[in-house]
């Protein structure tokens, strides 16, 4: 019984020992891991936010008429260019029946006046010729004669004008005729022939017969989120993407960041704008599509690192890096860092641009995963 015993814990003594020896040349077999490295490089390295939104005009001016009617003719249409004054529309009247018929009246009341003092007049006149009354009475009279035949006219010019929006003597004033008040492209034309518009005025913004801009003059009206908005100041610049403009950027100058916020979706957005450059003759369509890069902070030809490169110390989270000595043989160098836009990172001091530095986070290949 006892040798039984001895063989058996001798047998397990030698394939303890065998296993061993077996798990510790396994081990030798597995290839050492070789950390690759990455050299500093020179990079211009741009900190930026994109808002989205669209291009406008700087200012949009909308046309309305100052007389209520319906459209008898249109001469314009979008995307003409205009010059002050130029000719738009033409509207035609529909008279008050009230106002038309007081008017009327008032046509015939001075005339009945007009008549009574002709007669006076004529009969002032042949009393001053056989010079039975003075001067002073027959200018009187002649005045008095003048002012009546005034407003006899006046009341039947008032009467055109009720009837038909214009009559003679108004020239260029005549308010049928709709004109461009300043110079640009017609962006939209939103009425038709037939079209009632109404007059605009202290009670009524009136109908938009059409709406002109300087399209030279453009804008870019976005949105950014509140996590971003105290990342902005004016006067950052700008380049805009226009969608349905390839492989062709703008620049421009944020100039407005909207004070207050307003809710969308959950999110609280903020309103910026930022102007073109005028120099750029690119024609852009009012309404596009457009993102806007804002540049928080540039860096021109700086050295600069992969920001997977860089690690930081447990205890004092200060950034290091671990630069190549000799054969798969690294030193730790603490290193200071400049702006970065999440792929790169400027490194304005602790290595060189011939340093090589350590991937110390490199993955496996696939096939060696596999087979561990």
């Amino acid at each position: 019984m006892k040798k039984a015993v001895t063989i058996g814990i001798l047998v397990f003594i030698a394939v303890t020992f065998v296993g061993a020896l077996y798990y510790l040349y396994q081990k030798n077999q597995e290839d050492p891991t070789v950390y690759e490295t990455e050299s500093p490089s020179e990079q211009t390295i741009v900190k930026k936010t994109v808002a989205t939104g669209k291009i406008v005009p700087k200012e949009e001016v909308l046309i309305k008429p100052n007389i209520s009617g319906i459209i008898d003719e249109i001469y314009i249409e979008a995307g003409d260019r205009v010059k002050a004054g130029d000719l738009i529309a033409k509207i035609r009247v529909i008279p008050n029946v009230s106002s038309l018929q007081s008017a009327k009246d008032n046509v015939a009341t001075a005339k009945i006046n007009l008549d009574n003092q002709k007669k006076s007049f004529q009969r002032q006149k042949e009393l001053f010729d056989k010079g039975v009354i003075s001067a002073n009475d027959f200018d009187s009279a002649e005045v008095t004669f003048k002012r009546a035949e005034q407003n006899y006219r006046s009341a039947q010019q008032n009467y055109e004008i009720v009837r038909t929006g214009t009559t003679s003597g108004l020239g260029s004033a005549a308010n049928t005729l709709i004109r461009s008040t300043v110079e640009g492209m017609v962006l939209d034309v939103p009425v038709k022939t037939g079209n009632q518009v109404i007059e605009s005025n202290n009670f009524n913004d009136g109908t938009t017969i059409a709406t002109l801009a300087d399209v030279n003059e453009m804008i870019f009206e976005g949105k950014v989120d509140e996590s971003e908005v105290g990342k902005i100041k004016e006067n950052l610049p700008l380049e805009v993407t226009v969608g349905a403009i390839e492989n062709k950027s703008f620049d421009a100058v944020l100039d407005y960041i909207a004070p207050k916020g307003v809710e969308e979706n959950g999110a609280i957005q903020f309103e910026i704008k930022g102007t073109l450059n005028k120099s750029d003759t690119t024609f852009i369509r009012a309404g596009l599509s457009a993102n806007a890069s804002i540049i928080l902070a540039k860096a021109e030809n700086v050295l600069a690192i992969k920001e997977a490169l860089v690690q930081f110390d447990d205890e004092t989270e200060q950034p290091y890096v671990e630069v190549e000595t000799g054969d798969q043989e690294f030193n730790r160098k603490d290193i200071e860092l400049g702006i970065s836009d999440g792929i790169n990172v400027e490194v304005k001091s602790g290595v060189e641009k011939n340093d090589k530095i350590k991937v110390w986070n490199q993955i496996k290949p696939a096939m060696d995963i596999a087979q561990n």
